[in-house]
């Protein structure tokens, strides 16, 4: 029976010794039978994001209603929230809800690929509707992040990425290379203030050198919602004669930019990829599983959230699919519409379970990924371990490559897990950003499957702001 611990915080509730402790006391009074803890993996995270999907125990086991396969189980138990006298009762009620239908909580789904979950749903409603989120909060969404600042900002970080694509320029322009367009691609705008502080400083840099570059850029804004395109266009004002707005989806560039194809020298993203639907899968004895996981809500929580909102429990399941469909308005009261709002996002969480990959009806993987490469990726990765497929990111970046410029370049700023071996050293989410969700990018996949498409892939620190866990991803084709 492995048991990892994936931390060394010194604050942590529980220890090895605890769990090893209540472990062998449950088998000794026959609450969990031995035999059950053989194929068993142990869990002990620091979960770093205050607001998560996780109770403190989680188990999630190998779904029978799929044959073949080998049985896995897996304990996670979250150090951080749980404590000593409450590990005992914890344990127990997550294995007796693997025996039995839960009566604590209402479903919200059915099991699932979690990039499927209705937690998803959530998210979309958030994007949507973030502006009356950040009025009702009272803070806007930057201010949500670590540093209370976005990395994508950092003024030497902007020069120096327009200084990288100037350099570009110049090499193509010496060997008459340079096409008379130069387009320029911005995935997931935001408020446009990055792109137009990396427009100023690219019209200042042309201006000094005298190259006269800026006025043939072509600069295509992208995000999936017109709220935000509207609010971009402020902060490109003074290039706007420069500037397309595009109702872009993240994870389909080609479905709105296909005829640009082999054309785009420089394509941008920050803070993108760990926003899009996501999935985990778990590696046992080489053997590979779907973590299918099912949304819930807490009976206390809905008792709670219910009298303060006047939602009968029963009413609960038709109302979370309302406000997801109509908005916080549905309620024909808007202040009590963003309590429910709120609320509930506060209180969703997630179970899980295993599913063999060799038994799934279909490919679980994007376009372009299939067991054979994914096999082939993971042939030095951990012999057991949990870790993200970044289904929507591996799906955008896929989509994304052949937009590029033979001798264009792909610059992701993100939150990445670089090498398999660190998903063994913290938890990596998924995990709560005011309304919306946030998953490290497992980049040692990117780099793998980009690396079988022809292309190179390497990532460099963000050295411009201490402590930044940010990662910049440079992708380009291979020579």
């Amino acid at each position: 029976m492995p048991l990892r611990l994936n931390h060394l915080q010194e604050k942590a509730g529980v220890n090895v010794q605890n769990v090893t402790d209540t472990l062998h006391f449950l088998v000794q009074e026959g609450c969990i039978p031995q035999d059950q803890l053989v194929s068993f993996q142990i869990e002990l995270d620091w979960i770093q994001y205050k607001n998560n999907f996780r109770e403190p125990v989680l188990l999630a086991e190998t779904h029978n209603g799929q044959s073949g396969g080998e049985p896995a189980a897996e304990l996670r138990i979250d150090t951080r929230q749980v404590n000593p006298s409450a590990l005992y009762r914890q344990i127990l009620r997550a294995f007796s809800r693997s025996n039995a239908l839960a009566t604590d909580r209402l479903p919200l789904e059915d099991f699932r690929s979690f990039r499927r979950s209705v937690a998803w749903d959530f998210n979309r409603l958030y994007w949507n509707h973030f502006t009356e989120w950040e009025q009702w909060t009272g803070r806007g969404y930057e201010r949500a992040l670590p540093g209370g600042a976005s990395d994508a900002h950092h003024a030497v970080s902007i020069a120096d990425g327009v200084a990288d694509f100037w350099t570009l320029l110049r090499e193509l322009d010496s060997k008459g290379e340079l096409p008379q367009e130069i387009y320029f691609l911005e995935i997931g705008v935001g408020t446009g203030t990055r792109c137009g502080l990396w427009l100023d400083q690219f019209q200042a840099l042309d201006q000094q050198r005298g190259t006269h570059y800026y006025p043939r850029l072509r600069v295509l804004l992208g995000d999936y919602a017109l709220v935000t395109l509207d609010q971009s266009r402020p902060a490109v004002q003074k290039h706007v004669d420069l500037c397309s707005f595009l109702v872009l989806d993240a994870m389909q560039p080609q479905k709105t930019l296909g005829f640009l194809r082999d054309k785009i020298l420089h394509v941008h993203t920050t803070n993108v990829y760990d926003n899009l639907p996501d999935e985990e899968y778990y590696r046992s004895n080489g053997k590979l599983y779907l973590v299918e996981s099912r949304a819930y809500l807490p009976l206390d929580d809905m008792q709670r959230i219910g009298a303060r909102c006047d939602v009968p429990v029963e009413k609960f399941r038709a109302s979370v699919e309302r406000l997801l469909g109509s908005g916080p308005d549905y309620f024909g009261d808007h202040a009590r519409g963003m309590t429910f709002w709120q609320e509930v996002w506060q209180a969703v969480r997630l179970e899980d379970r295993l599913v063999s990959v060799e038994t799934l009806p279909e490919s679980p993987f994007p376009a372009g990924v299939d067991l054979p490469m994914m096999e082939s990726i993971l042939a030095g990765a951990p012999r057991d371990f949990r870790f993200h497929l970044s289904a929507g990111a591996l799906q955008s970046f896929l989509q994304t490559l052949p937009l590029l410029h033979p001798r264009g370049y792909l610059q992701v700023q993100d939150i990445f897990v670089r090498d398999f071996q660190d998903y063994q050293k913290a938890f990596r989410g998924p995990g709560k950003m005011d309304g919306s969700i946030v998953n490290w990018v497992n980049g040692a996949l990117l780099k793998g499957v980009g690396e079988h498409s022809g292309y190179d892939v390497h990532f460099a620190p963000f050295h411009y702001r201490k402590a930044s866990h940010t990662s910049i991803m440079y992708a380009s084709r291979r020579n």
